[in-house]
């Protein structure tokens, strides 16, 4: 029997097979502390004779009921699949299981709350893990409806799709729920959380009336939850969504829960959005990741109509529910919401993790051949939610915003409840819009890669300009040029009471095309001190600067008054730096440079993380300890100037932490965390002390015992977490042994405490440490993928790389893996082929970098 990897061609046979009706799932949880029982009906209707399949995942399934015959679970049930014979036209099918709960973040996740030693679960279903909580054709085009009844603590608050009914006692401290019957959905998009939770109640009138609203924690993180901004949040997605899609909220009811050891950023369940408690701040966080919650927070809600309300028939559309959310999301959050510029935020952001993603070995075209779940486990990346988003933004602008939103009005109203393709959407877009989208759907979903875009500049002997041009290339495995519309800025350097600053002195808006499109308007006038492409950022598409731009550019790094155009600048040479154009030093000075002032807290945090980079990875070996010197100066000088207070200060400091090597430095900051040394306006709170002692032990410059003392004044699950990494931190054999041995080869560890130990295991200011676990890496791949879940062999295969050695040693250790692993399961490879990527392209910077 096939294992629990279905492929869409099972999927496409079964699909003509079987349509099912309806669910009743019952399950108790109060039979152990590994497992539940988990037993489902389902109804459904089947061709007369066929044979076909459903899906459980489970240590045990103790009976099996089809159309009142017992079949035999030692013969019908392989651990993932339950084979059904003999079909009726109309079936019943009940199943009686003992299923397993998770740590994982995967399935019936199971946590203990080490503050109070309550449990809390929740469901983590996409892509296909319902089949770990009940028995179902895991697929999403077989919807039906849904009706579980629950068995758990009394105490408890039980959450699903439905509303919650009022629990029915059944013995001492135990209670039973019995949930109504859900709409029509897709199994990836039920839900249960259960648990003492904390909840917070409201409503939101709607068109279809009031619909309560809820917010769920811990308990042991009410105190820190803003619930009034939360609600302001969803209350304006739900009337911007109602408005633009013309489509009335689907569900009865909308409660968001936050959910600890998550995976994600948020999960879309119909009516019960799971989000991850990390957007829960016990302390003062940057603005971007406020910024960030509250896209998070829309990008669920629009997934109740695109998604939920409408769902794709199979995984290949994947990037349509995610792309469309990330757009729709970043819409309603730029019109309705606090958040004027998320669409700068986005390019910043968004784009630079797109361009990244599109420019790996394992790049694919924005509608990706999905196989199997295999193939869609690992799509979850920067092309199906950044890349799709914008250029779903340009087939806005292409088709225009009304008839954009007309056509999406149509296809709300004609495929609610119902599964739906790329050509349903296309189909009602052509119809509103009166365009052709055969030839856009072909050059930009459908091909892979990113064109680069470059001005030339000619001049005649009076400075005058007598020819430009914008140059478009593709790479050479992906050569697809593609049509943009953009515009061009001309900058001017002007002297002003602030010193000189970078101002616009004409926009050109032009289609590019083909390898080269003239600027016949340029023709005639001055050289601009800086001619910038993509001015705006309206393409997708990576852009360069000319020899005389980019001069402008680093003699004046803080000469934008706006962000985006800055950040389209840094952007520019970040990507020059990463193809080896740029020298990773001259970047380094430039991004010091353009810090001093910086208000925007997403242009900080990216190029923060990007100057960390370069200095590590793409600064030539000889240069490196010299170059993070002076990184480390920069920093520490720039926190110190920073206001008092702000969110600058907060990232300076926390990026200076991050990269510092010891000795004054580590002085410095264990006088912030002891007290005895203050910087005006700096919150030492709990996180910031986590942040300032893991800096400590990363350079050997505080002990375990500090860690354990510093846990129990934080025994928290976050606490836990970050004890976890500041101990993989410490620069010991011994260390880096242990968090070995604890995150890869111990298997009991929940996911979060996982990933937080391989975060700290590849920090070391000594890269050599991790020298001995290149070999052993590459020769624990196969057992990791064949032994451990998704979620979690990802995380290994991730953080637990030893990228910060980037040398010829380990890219020959990968690439060698590959050679001889050809025929080792898809998701593994194309995982090792992207860290070999990253090193690779590590090496072409040092390169570039020693020959400057």
């Amino acid at each position: 029997m096939p294992g629990k990897n279905l492929t869409r061609d099972e999927a496409v046979t079964r699909a003509a097979l079987v349509a099912v009706d309806h669910y009743d799932v019952a399950l108790d949880l109060t039979t152990s502390d590994t497992t539940f029982r988990t037993t489902t009906t389902v109804t459904f209707t089947g061709q007369e004779g066929g044979q076909t399949f459903v899906d459980l995942i489970a240590p045990s399934v103790e009976a099996i009921t089809l159309n009142g015959e017992a079949l035999d679970p030692a013969t019908h049930f392989d651990g993932v699949r339950i084979t059904l014979p003999r079909l009726a036209e109309h079936n019943t099918l009940t199943v009686d299981a003992t299923a397993a709960y998770m740590n994982t973040g995967e399935g019936l996740h199971r946590f203990v709350d080490p503050v109070d030693d309550e449990v809390y679960l929740y469901s983590q279903f996409e892509v296909a893990d319902c089949r770990r909580m009940f028995t179902v054709f895991e697929q999403p085009d077989l919807k039906a409806t849904y009706a579980f009844t629950i068995t758990a603590p009394a105490h408890w608050e039980v959450v699903s799709n439905a509303p919650t009914p009022e629990p029915t006692p059944v013995r001492d401290g135990v209670a039973t729920w019995a949930f109504p019957t859900t709409q029509r959905m897709s199994c990836y998009i039920t839900a249960l959380v259960a648990g003492p939770y904390a909840v917070v109640r409201d409503e939101v009138q709607t068109r279809r009336g009031t619909v309560p609203l809820g917010i769920f924690c811990r308990k042991s993180m009410l105190e820190h939850l803003d619930a009034d901004n939360v609600f302001d949040c969803t209350k304006r997605g739900f009337a911007f969504f109602e408005n633009e899609f013309d489509c009335e909220y689907p569900f009865e009811k909308y409660d968001t829960l936050f959910t600890p050891e998550y995976n994600m950023g948020a999960m879309e369940n119909a009516g019960a959005v799971t989000v991850n408690e990390t957007y829960v701040f016990r302390a003062k966080v940057t603005e971007a990741i406020i910024e960030r919650r509250a896209l998070t927070l829309l990008h669920e809600l629009a997934h109740m109509w695109f998604g939920d309300l409408v769902t794709m028939k199979w995984w290949n559309d994947l990037w349509l529910n995610e792309s469309f959310a990330e757009w729709a999301s970043t819409t309603c959050q730029s019109e309705a919401t606090e958040w004027e510029s998320a669409w700068t935020t986005f390019g910043i952001s968004e784009k630079a993790w797109a361009y990244r993603q599109d420019q790996l070995s394992s790049t694919h075209p924005i509608v990706a051949p999905i196989r199997d779940l295999e193939d869609v486990e690992v799509n979850f990346d920067g092309i199906t939610y950044a890349k799709g988003a914008s250029v779903l933004k340009q087939l806005v602008a292409y088709v225009g915003r009304e008839p954009f939103v007309a056509g999406l009005r149509a296809y709300f109203a004609k495929h609610a409840w119902g599964n739906t393709t790329l050509q349903d959407l296309l189909g009602e877009l052509e119809a509103t819009s009166g365009r052709d989208l055969g030839t856009w759907s072909k050059l930009w979903l459908e091909t892979a890669g990113v064109n680069t875009l470059r001005p030339v500049v000619e001049t005649d002997d009076q400075g005058l300009i007598s020819s430009a041009v914008i140059e478009q290339t593709s790479p050479a495995e992906h050569p697809t040029l593609r049509p943009h519309r953009l515009a061009v800025g001309l900058y001017s350097v002007e002297e002003s009471a602030d010193g000189p600053l970078l101002v616009r002195t004409d926009r050109l808006e032009l289609d590019v095309d083909g390898a080269e499109t003239a600027i016949a308007e340029l023709v005639g006038r001055p050289v601009p001190d800086l001619l910038l492409v993509n001015d705006e950022d309206l393409a997708y598409a990576k852009i360069r600067l000319d020899e005389r731009s980019l001069a402008t550019a680093l003699a004046h790094p803080r000469g934008f008054q706006d962000s985006l155009p800055r950040a389209l600048v840094l952007g520019a040479a970040w990507d020059m730096t990463r193809d080896a154009e740029m020298s990773a030093r001259d970047f380094v000075d430039l991004v010091l440079a353009s810090l001093p002032g910086e208000t925007n807290s997403t242009m900080l945090r990216t190029v923060l993380a990007q100057l960390s980079s370069a200095a590590r990875l793409y600064v030539a070996p000889a240069h490196r300890d010299e170059t993070l010197a002076v990184v480390t100066a920069g920093l520490r000088r720039l926190a110190e100037a920073a206001e008092p207070g702000s969110d600058a200060q907060l990232q300076l400091l926390s990026a200076y932490a991050a990269v510092q090597r010891g000795g004054d430095d580590a002085a410095w900051l264990r006088g912030l965390f002891d007290g005895t040394t203050t910087l005006e306006g700096l919150a030492v709170d709990t996180e910031m002390r986590w942040t300032l002692l893991t800096a400590l032990a990363g350079t050997g410059a505080a002990t375990s015992a500090e860690v354990d003392a510093e846990l129990e004044r934080d025994n928290t699950a976050t606490g836990r977490e970050r004890a976890a990494r500041a101990l993989a931190a410490m620069p010991t054999e011994e260390a880096k042994a242990k968090a070995w041995q604890d995150g890869v080869e111990d298997t009991s560890l929940p996911n979060s405490v996982v990933e937080a130990i391989g975060l700290g295991f590849t920090t070391a200011r000594d890269p050599e440490l991790l020298r001995p676990y290149v070999e052993r890496y590459h020769g624990a791949l196969l057992d990791i993928w064949e032994s451990r879940t998704h979620a979690i062999a990802e995380s290994i295969l991730v953080t637990y790389y030893p990228t910060v050695l980037a040398d010829q040693h380990l890219l020959d250790a990968s690439q060698g893996w590959l050679d001889a692993n050809a025929d080792a399961p898809a998701g593994l490879v194309r995982l090792v082929a992207e860290n070999r990527d990253g090193i690779a392209r590590a090496l072409r910077a040092q390169a570039r970098d020693a020959d400057a």
